[in-house]
C-alpha cells in the first residue's frame, strides 16, 4: 500500500475527498445509464449530439463494461414480458431476494441469450467503437483501476470497487427488485411497478426509482409527474437541450396527476 501511495498523484488527501469524488463518479455513471442506455437507446424518447453520445458510451465502457445492445435488449425484454414468465428480472416471478442479491446474474443470463439480443436489440450502434467496447469490454474497468491507483494510490482501489458495484446494486437490485415490489403507485399499470418511497432514491438513481411513472408512459423523457418528485436525469437532459446538445423525439407527457 505504501508503494502505491508513494507514486500516486494525490494519495494523502482527506478521506472525505475520496468519498465525494466517488459519489460524483458514480453519479456520472448513473446519469449515462439513464440518459443514454435507457431514455435514448431503449425507448428513443431523446437523442444527443454525437459528441455527447460518444462521451457517454466511453464512460460506460470504462465504468460498467456493458455493451449497448445487451443492456437495451434486456430492458426491452423486461417491458415486453413485465412481471411474467420471460421477464429477465422480475421479483414477482423470481422472488425479491433473488433479484436483489443475484440480479446481476439474471441480467447476464438474459444478455447471453441470442434470441433476446436478436429480438430486442435492434437499432443500437454497430460501429467500430461499439465493436471495440464489446470485444474488449473488461478492458474498460481495468483502465479505470489503473487510472484510480495512479491518481489516488491505495484509496483508488476502494473507489474502484464502489464504482464497479454501483450500477449492479442500484440497477439490478434496487430498481429491478424493489421497483416492482415496494413503494407507491401513481398509476394502475398492468404490472407491479412502483415508485420507491423517499426521493433520496431518485437522487441516487437519477430518477430511475420513479419506476411506476416510467411504466405508465415508457417513451416519456421525464419520469417525475408530481411536484415533489425529482428526476435529476431529466434536469440534465434539459440543460443539454438548452445548449443544443440534445433533442426530444417524443412529445408525449403524463398529465392529470
Amino acid at each position: 500500500m505504501a508503494l502505491l501511495n508513494q507514486h500516486a498523484v494525490w494519495a494523502h488527501g482527506p478521506f472525505y475527498a475520496y468519498i465525494l469524488l466517488t459519489l460524483i463518479d458514480t453519479h456520472i455513471t448513473t446519469t449515462c445509464v439513464t440518459l443514454y442506455l435507457h431514455r435514448a437507446q431503449t425507448h428513443r424518447s431523446i437523442k444527443f449530439h454525437p459528441v455527447i453520445e460518444h462521451l457517454m458510451r466511453l464512460w460506460l465502457w470504462l465504468r460498467t463494461a456493458m455493451p449497448t445492445q445487451e443492456w437495451v435488449a434486456v430492458h426491452r425484454c423486461h417491458h415486453a414480458h413485465v412481471d411474467a414468465e420471460g421477464d429477465p428480472h422480475s421479483p414477482i416471478f423470481f422472488g425479491i431476494w433473488r433479484v436483489v442479491f443475484f440480479g446481476t446474474k439474471l441480467y447476464h443470463d438474459a444478455a447471453r441469450d441470442p434470441a433476446v439480443i436478436e429480438q430486442f436489440g435492434k437499432g443500437t450502434p454497430h460501429d467500430a467503437l461499439e465493436r471495440l467496447y464489446s470485444g474488449v469490454s473488461l478492458l474498460g474497468p481495468v483502465i479505470t483501476l489503473v487510472t484510480n491507483v495512479w491518481l489516488f494510490g491505495a484509496w483508488g482501489i476502494g473507489m474502484w470497487v464502489v464504482e464497479m458495484a454501483w450500477i449492479p446494486f442500484f440497477a439490478a437490485g434496487v430498481i429491478n427488485g424493489l421497483g416492482h415490489w415496494w413503494g407507491y403507485r401513481n398509476f394502475e399499470t398492468p404490472d407491479h411497478s412502483t415508485n420507491l418511497h423517499g426521493q433520496i432514491w431518485a437522487l441516487f438513481t437519477c430518477g430511475e426509482s420513479l419506476h411506476n411513472n416510467h411504466h405508465h408512459v415508457q417513451n416519456s423523457p421525464r419520469f417525475s409527474v408530481k411536484r415533489w418528485e425529482i428526476d435529476p436525469g431529466y434536469f440534465y437532459y434539459r440543460i443539454l437541450r438548452a445548449v443544443g446538445l440534445a433533442t426530444e423525439v417524443h412529445e408525449r407527457h403524463v398529465v392529470g396527476v
